[in-house]
C-alpha cells in the first residue's frame, strides 16, 4: 500500500452530484510540497518521519540550518 500523508476526502459535486475521492499520497507531492510539510511546525512526527523517509527515497539530500530567533 502507498504510504498517505492525510486521509482520503469525498467532495460531492453540485451539479451532477457525483462523488470524487481525492486521496493524498506521498509518492505524488512535489518536491516543494513535501519541504513545507517537513518545516511546518505544527506536524506531528509521524507524518515528519514519513515525510523524510520519501525525501530520502527520491535521493535528495537534507540541508540543516539552524532556526533563527
Amino acid at each position: 500500500m502507498p504510504i498517505k500523508l492525510k486521509p482520503s476526502t469525498k467532495t460531492k459535486e453540485r451539479a451532477t452530484g457525483k462523488i470524487k475521492i481525492e486521496h493524498f499520497y506521498i509518492k505524488t507531492m512535489s518536491q516543494e510540497n513535501l519541504f513545507k510539510e517537513f518545516n511546518s511546525s505544527n506536524i506531528k512526527p509521524k507524518i515528519k518521519q514519513k515525510v523524510r523517509n520519501e525525501i530520502d527515497r527520491r535521493g535528495i539530500k537534507i540541508k540543516w540550518v539552524p532556526k533563527e530567533a
